[in-house]
């Protein structure tokens, strides 16, 4: 089974670097994922250091925050539901013409 790290930070106005990113992988072993989520995004350089980590490491800024928890949201639990009231919304489509 493998071990899961998880670090989230709340920061709206200020990326992770690099170096934050290879302070949390450190000491990651061979069959870790990890997953890293900032409200303010990655630099450049942080998104390359992820790319060329030993283990699997998703970053996810906010655009992809709400873009999973949209896709997620009906298996979401209700405290996050509470914290995060979303309404489906139908949308109706113009047929060709």
């Amino acid at each position: 089974m493998p071990r899961i790290f998880v670090e989230v930070k709340h920061r709206p106005n200020t990326q992770i670097s690099a170096p934050d990113v290879r302070s949390f992988l450190g000491g990651r072993k061979t069959g870790d994922r990890c997953l890293y989520v900032s409200t303010g995004g990655f630099t450049k350089e942080a998104r390359y250091e992820a790319e060329r980590a030993n283990v699997p490491l998703q970053l996810v800024d906010m655009p992809m925050l709400r873009v999973l928890l949209v896709e997620h949201y009906e298996q979401v639990d209700p405290e996050t539901r509470r914290l995060v009231p979303l309404t489906k919304l139908y949308w109706p489509i113009e047929q060709g013409g």
